[in-house]
């Protein structure tokens, strides 16, 4: 009864919710949402820099995120970098005093806070040409209005970045008196139009006053409450938005700094000044926000100005518009031609079949090129446009294995009867890639890279993939003997099509996306190693296959180039420096990220060739029993091995979670991470029962796991994965939930597309699939050839 119920239940899900209307869905959610944040950006809704300055939370102990952006946290290099040949003065009273130390500690991190406390402080940095000096005033009264009036007046050397803000003295001196306030609403009406001219050329933020905790204050500062510095906070708001409304120089009015310190300030020593964390904070916005248009850093998206277009890019989007204009043109033309034929019940019956099954080839060709050239639109919108906010990842245990629970039970609730039962069939690769894409796309998004056990875990997975790479090709190989250029084709295409428009779309080096280049690489070395005389793989009629011997020495060959590579880093790199291989593999200009990846797990594709050959040679030995409820060998050693798989699995594990730091687990990686990966395909297939079923929801994001991976970079995370993407502000679990869907519905319809593009562009006959190849080989050599020019260009 629970189970007609249950089938009952998949049915009505699957009948009322298909994949159609769900994509339906999602296009309806992107168009509501880019009309949305474009209305909220261009009318009123200010831009990344104001948000860093003005709004933010807590995303956990001493991590801000700003409202909408995301903070870099800079380095000493960085650093000065971006201040080389600049002056910064901090004038203010202690509590600027505190931001200056801080804003210098950036610069040198060996700074003390010492010297009288009354006083000027000057700091120059002995290696570069920079200076930061602090100037004590701490009353905003007409000594500080001097100051800036013989900024502007004399010829001396005008500071690039003044930080000013005062009003505790004034509070404590005057005792909290409302005359006080007035006089300090006067002189500041007073010094704004200095301000505001200093602001046409210059950096000017205005420090708003931070709260303080009354409960901690001294007797003499008791008069100092939240109430008056709140008024005086007002005060300054109302002269400088009034003074500066219709200007285009303006103060940047630093509100922030408030916020933090509502949440930090119970921290503080005497109630007055800020905890030192809380100061730090402060000091790296100031920095974002004015060293991330000059030094531009991938993770701090604020005040980051938008990339300049690159010639490929505006020679793709032509391509893509033309696409798009020639679909909408011949789809105009196919409708108004169908409305004039007479209804009749063949028309009825074309009606019925999908919009592209009555398309000829070449109107297929260019529905799905517009399909895709509008998916890339969306991609460009997402994370190169200045049009969706996105914000920092932050890793708590909760964020990773909550996910990671409730895609257990999905996967647990839609299982389904295998149509095979052999080891490793289809349908349970699919699954196995599903659950691990899955779980790796969590790890992304939670930030989980920073948990030690967790990330090596993923490296596993990333190897399993590989070794499914090794073990997959070599078993087709090995028992179709097929090594023709159109099944070639066939595969480079299906790996390569998303990464290379990507790079084209989003101005990014084919190494960016290195999972495919890593996939490619191995696949065109299983090729080469197999096919080299004597080809590997069935011989004649009767199906029998190469020698276990040939076999065996190739493997032996390839292990020994494999050791050869991987023992010097530098006879590596130049292996792969040569024009234009060099372009496919360096990242920022050095090949150090490909050497990483491919040392990382150099054996996995290996190990999945090797135990391709064992199974097949088991299999011909009638050594296995594959049928249904059949455990896979005989009872005691299935037992045994079982045992053996599980205490392995958990060892691996536990080492994991005692390993000191990734370098260490890395360098260890390659040789045991095969354990892992063999002792789950034993405890999966060992079991006849476990072998027969699978989960057919893991296994439907198995099929499109290279397309989950892909797009995960610029529609999912943010900032080339540095960051999340958000498309609804203030409600990061519904965000998740729409993104995600979004971004899985993109996917699929991306693997439809590929497809199909394979169908069409891929002939069966090699000789024509060779002259393709050709021509899409000279294609990209033309654009290696001019992005190559473009940077040199970029260079002088």
């Amino acid at each position: 009864m629970a189970a007609q119920a249950y089938a009952m239940g998949r049915r009505e899900i699957n009948q009322h919710f298909n994949i159609r209307n769900a994509k339906l869905l999602a296009i309806g959610f992107v168009l509501i949402l880019t009309a949305g944040h474009g209305i909220h950006r261009f009318y009123g809704g200010g831009d990344s820099c104001e948000w860093l300055l003005s709004s933010g939370r807590f995303l956990g102990e001493n991590v801000w995120q700003p409202n909408g952006c995301m903070m870099h946290k800079y380095k000493i290099s960085e650093v000065k970098s971006c201040l080389m040949n600049k002056y910064i003065t901090f004038i203010g009273d202690s509590r600027i005093r505190q931001l200056f130390y801080s804003f210098i500690k950036i610069i040198s991190s060996g700074v003390k806070e010492e010297g009288n406390k009354h006083e000027n402080i000057s700091f120059e940095d002995g290696k570069n040409p920079l200076k930061v000096d602090f100037l004590w005033y701490p009353e905003v009264n007409n000594s500080m209005r001097d100051c800036f009036k013989a900024w502007i007046e004399d010829t001396q050397q005008k500071p690039h970045i003044i930080v000013v803000g005062a009003a505790t003295w004034s509070i404590k001196i005057q005792n909290g008196s409302m005359e006080a306030l007035e006089q300090y609403r006067i002189n500041l009406t007073s010094i704004a139009p200095l301000l505001e001219k200093l602001a046409e050329t210059k950096d000017i933020y205005w420090i708003l006053q931070d709260p303080v905790y009354e409960d901690l204050l001294s007797e003499n500062r008791k008069m100092i409450t939240n109430q008056r510095i709140g008024l005086y906070n007002d005060a300054a708001l109302n002269i400088l938005n009034s003074s500066t409304r219709n200007m285009a120089a303006k103060v940047k009015i630093f509100r922030a700094s408030k916020l933090i310190a509502e949440e930090t300030m119970a921290g503080s020593l005497d109630g007055l000044h800020l905890p030192e964390t809380t100061r730090d904070i402060n000091a790296m916005i100031l920095m974002n926000s004015y060293c991330n248009k000059i030094v531009k850093p991938i993770d701090g998206s604020c005040c980051l100005p938008l990339a300049p277009l690159s010639l490929i890019q505006k020679l793709t989007g032509c391509f893509f518009s033309i696409c798009i204009i020639g679909c909408l043109v011949v789809t105009y033309f196919c409708h108004t031609w169908r409305r004039s034929k007479p209804n009749g019940d063949v028309e009825s019956e074309e009606e019925k079949k999908p919009v592209t099954a009555s398309l000829s080839t070449p109107e297929k060709l260019l529905f799905s090129l517009s399909k895709l050239g509008l998916i890339m639109g969306y991609f460009f919108l997402c994370d190169r446009a200045d049009l969706f906010m996105k914000e920092q990842k932050y890793y708590t245990h909760s964020t990773f294995f909550i996910p990671l629970v409730y895609i257990i039970v999905l996967g647990v609730f839609y299982n389904d009867n295998t149509k095979e039962t052999t080891m490793l069939n289809r349908e349970q690769t699919d699954e196995w890639k599903g659950w691990m894409q899955l779980i790796i796309l969590i790890y992304h998004i939670s930030g989980a890279s920073t948990f030690l056990p967790v990330y090596m875990h993923i490296r596993v997975l990333v190897a399993a993939y590989l070794f499914q790479t090794g073990y997959g090709h070599f078993s087709y190989f090995w028992k179709s003997g097929e090594y023709g250029i159109s099944r070639i084709c066939q595969i480079l295409f299906r790996l390569n099509f998303l990464v290379v428009v990507l790079c084209l779309v989003m101005n990014r080096p084919y190494q960016f996306y290195y999972f495919v280049p890593l996939v490619t690489f191995w696949f065109m070395v299983i090729y080469g190693t197999l096919g080299i005389w004597p080809q590997t793989g069935k011989k004649d009629e009767n199906g029998s296959c190469s020698p276990y011997w040939e076999v065996v020495l190739k493997l032996l060959a390839l292990l020994l180039c494999i050791c050869l590579l991987s023992a010097s880093q530098s006879s590596f790199e130049n292996v792969f420096s040569l024009w234009p291989i060099s372009k496919l593999f360096e990242w920022q200009g050095f090949l150090h990220e490909w050497w990483f990846r491919w040392k990382l797990d150099r054996f996995a594709v290996l190990h999945g060739m090797f135990f391709a050959f064992l199974y097949g040679a088991l299999k011909k030995s009638h050594l296995l029993s594959e049928g249904k409820g059949e455990t896979l060998f005989t009872p005691r050693m299935s037992s045994f091995l079982l045992f053996t798989s599980v205490v392995v699995f958990l060892t691996y594990s536990i080492w994991c979670a005692s390993c000191k730091n990734k370098a260490e687990c890395n360098e260890h990686h390659p040789y045991f991470s095969v354990l892992q990966i063999l002792s789950f395909v034993l405890i999966r297939n060992i079991p006849g029962y476990v072998r027969s079923v699978y989960s057919s929801f893991f296994a439907w994001f198995g099929k499109i796991s290279l397309e989950l991976f892909i797009c995960q970079y610029h529609i999912w995370l943010a900032a080339d994965t540095k960051g999340i993407l958000v498309l609804i502000p203030g409600s990061p679990v519904l965000n998740i939930i729409i993104s995600t869907f979004i971004f899985v519905l993109v996917a699929h319809e991306i693997s439809q597309i590929t497809n199909d593009l394979v169908q069409i562009t891929i002939p069966k006959d090699n000789s024509v699939a060779l002259k393709r190849m050709l021509c899409v080989a000279i294609f990209l050599f033309g654009i290696l050839a001019l992005s190559s020019f473009e940077q040199m260009n970029k260079l002088k």
